[in-house]
């Protein structure tokens, strides 16, 4: 990191990483005691009944059925999917064809592409939540609670999901087929499925999932199941440009701690993002369909290595925090990115040369203070920045590890350490694990879940695309592509859509996900024709974000929560899914009656802003919170002034919805204070109990 000093030299030779297809390896499920013969049929309902006790867990679960299921794909009998099933009452799942019709079902995707949604089931959304020291506790607010709940590995080799090594899928059009391949199989177990109500869930790579299992269901004569609902949440259904890098300057709005509250930086990025084509203007509804924004490169000569390898597809990435072991301290850290491709590119970012020297000057802070402040008068001004292109988003993240306190303290601009691209105020480093590869690999664990033997479980992989033989990306075009049809089609159908978003996450962040629906015609209007600003309230009675609804499409903007919903607030998703999800909850449903617009619950003028402020505080320490970074009164106070006339976009700091508790998130505080005196502002480590 960089020193108060009046310059600095950033040049660092770092060896180029030339992407390749991932591994392809074999595996098929294995033949526990009792397995059936023939056809699956609602007699292997007893064989995959979970009835051995799982490790540690001594606190009740509901009944359960887990194992692998084929996916019907010519030629590829090693093809499964597996699940594991809960009931929401005794018997609710083991109903005849005929019975409980009208009673609703559900199923979890995690994203990746090639991330396990046991993931989901042990961090966010099911029964057993995995404490940081490995050891499991109950969820109150696990999904099965409210409904029948099935969370699946896919695609194919994904967790303890199973293929050959010719196996994997092409592309996610193949994907989709697999996917009603296995549900095809998962109603002969389980008949009553076939016509109950399904409500299909996921969330982030899933924003790619889910459209293309839609396409496929609206594709079929005759479905296997009968889906009324797919809620998104933090998901890729816009390009890479729209859900990561066009939104940069909404969240620098969200958290300008990220630039310590400097008004000339962020006059700097905005003056970036308008020249990059990425300050598009929302209206409702919307008029005219965006424009095509596609990758704008590095101009500088020095970032040929940058260039070559951005130029592949970039977005081939395990959207999950997976632990992993730190080369620089040899202690469990967490990498907020798993993405091999990705991690190529930055790895070329800093490399030798004249263009990797950046100027670093000292200015007087406000207290009198000298402070270390990147020096834009060096940069190009008034054109698009030759060393980083329109990649505003790499630019912000390492611009907080090089430049801003906290993240400047231990984070790594390299790599990327220090800074978690999911949760925003989240600066442990190491970061809380997730890794539940000690409880799934667990032999009583294997056994007791009917899983594979011919694997062991990974929580995340580089999932190898077949249909791209040299790098192993996915080909397939990103669902926006197509989404006018898909709403069509459910429309017609009567398929109703949820598109939810977490405020701190910065990677998916929610301002694409607003872009994708103004830019997407649904019930024969494009976009919504109000601007969401209807508060919706937790079960604690806190003001929890935004909701809006329109001819059945729902947008959920939630706040003091990150790109995984449930890990950070189970309280807060399990309302979501409750209220807005399975429930019929109104609030934000626009309605007309005689001429005369109305919405539920209202419209608040100080929630209709492009972003709502994060929390004050980001969170210190290593694996748990030791300490909550806020800056000073003075220093927020000057930005709100600044930003209420360069832009009226925001609240003031404070006025926003109130964030979860630091323990929910994850984090647990240790009491500590102190007083930083650097740069402009005084920085306080606040006691949190």
């Amino acid at each position: 990191m960089l020193g108060l000093a009046s310059s600095a030299a950033l040049a660092v030779v770092l060896p180029l990483v030339v992407a390749q297809l991932p591994p392809t390896p074999s595996s098929w499920p294995h033949d526990y005691p009792g397995k059936p013969s023939g056809d699956f049929s609602p007699e292997w309902q007893s064989y995959f009944e979970v009835t051995d006790p799982l490790p540690n867990v001594t606190f009740p679960l509901p009944r359960s059925f887990a194992g692998n299921i084929g996916v019907n794909r010519p030629g590829h009998p090693n093809n499964t999917l597996f699940f594991w099933a809960l009931e929401k009452e005794n018997g609710s799942l083991t109903a005849g064809a005929d019975e409980r019709s009208d009673v609703p079902w559900g199923i979890w995707l995690n994203g990746g592409p090639g991330s396990s949604s046991m993931l989901g089931f042990i961090y966010e959304n099911g029964p057993i939540r995995i404490g940081p020291d490995g050891s499991p506790s109950e969820n109150q607010y696990s999904w099965d609670r409210i409904a029948d709940y099935i969370w699946i590995d896919q695609p194919v080799g994904t967790g303890w999901s199973t293929t050959d090594s010719e196996g994997y899928v092409h592309d996610e059009d193949e994907m989709g087929r697999d996917f009603m391949g296995f549900l095809e199989n998962l109603v002969k177990v389980f008949p009553s499925l076939k016509t109950r109500p399904l409500y299909l869930t996921g969330e982030s790579y899933s924003g790619t999932y889910i459209p293309y299992i839609m396409k496929t269901y609206f594709g079929m004569a005759d479905p296997p199941v009968n889906i009324v609902k797919f809620a998104i949440g933090d998901g890729t259904v816009g390009s890479e440009v729209v859900f990561e890098l066009l939104p940069t300057v909404t969240t620098l709005e969200t958290y300008p701690q990220l630039i310590g509250y400097d008004p000339e930086v962020f006059e700097w990025f905005r003056e970036q993002e308008h020249l990059c084509g990425y300050d598009l203007n929302l209206t409702y509804p919307q008029d005219g369909h965006f424009p095509d924004l596609q990758f704008i490169f590095p101009t500088d000569p020095n970032r040929a290595g940058f260039i070559g390898l951005a130029k592949k597809k970039t977005f081939n990435t395990g959207l999950t925090r997976l632990a992993v072991t730190s080369k620089h301290a040899g202690t469990p850290s967490v990498r907020a990115v798993e993405e091999h491709a990705k991690l190529a590119r930055r790895a070329a970012r800093i490399i030798a040369g004249p263009a990797g020297v950046e100027e670093v000057r000292a200015h007087e802070g406000r207290d009198g203070s000298r402070a270390v402040k990147r020096d834009l008068s060096l940069r190009a001004n008034g054109t698009i920045d030759p060393w980083y292109g329109c990649f505003l988003f790499d630019e912000m993240v390492e611009y907080a590890l090089n430049y801003t306190w906290p993240w400047d303290i231990k984070g790594n601009s390299q790599t990327w350490e220090g800074f978690d691209v999911y949760q925003i105020p989240d600066a442990l480093d190491p970061e809380s694990p997730i890794d539940g590869s000690g409880f799934f690999n667990d032999p009583q664990t294997r056994a007791a879940i009917h899983a594979p033997t011919s694997k062991d479980w990974t929580g995340s992989i580089p999932y190898p695309f077949l249909g791209d033989p040299v790098n192993g990306e996915d080909p397939s075009v990103e669902p926006m592509a197509f989404l006018d049809e898909l709403a069509t089609n459910a429309t017609a159908h009567n398929v109703a859509v949820v598109l939810y978003s977490g405020n701190d996450d910065s990677l998916v962040a929610h301002r694409g996900t607003e872009v994708v629906i103004q830019n997407t015609t649904f019930g024969g209007i494009q976009g919504f024709t109000r601007k969401p600003s209807t508060p919706w309230y937790d079960d604690n009675g806190d003001l929890a974000g935004i909701v809006h609804q329109e001819r059945n499409w729902t947008y959920v903007l939630i706040e003091g929560v990150g790109h995984l919903v449930g890990y950070n607030s189970p309280t807060r998703a399990y309302t979501l899914l409750r209220e807005f999800i399975f429930g019929n909850n109104q609030t934000g449903l626009v309605t007309e009656v005689g001429g005369t617009v109305d919405v539920v619950g209202g419209e608040d003028s100080a929630l209709a802003v492009d972003a709502i402020p994060g929390t004050s505080g980001i969170y210190v320490g290593s694996i748990t919170t030791q300490s909550t970074a806020e800056y000073s009164a003075a220093t927020i106070a000057a930005w709100e002034s600044f930003i209420a006339t360069a832009t009226a976009t925001v609240l003031p700091q404070g006025a926003g919805a109130k964030g979860v508790s630091a323990l929910e998130n994850g984090a647990m505080h240790v009491a500590m204070s102190a007083v930083l005196v650097g740069s402009s502002f005084a920085v306080s480590l606040l006691f949190l109990a």
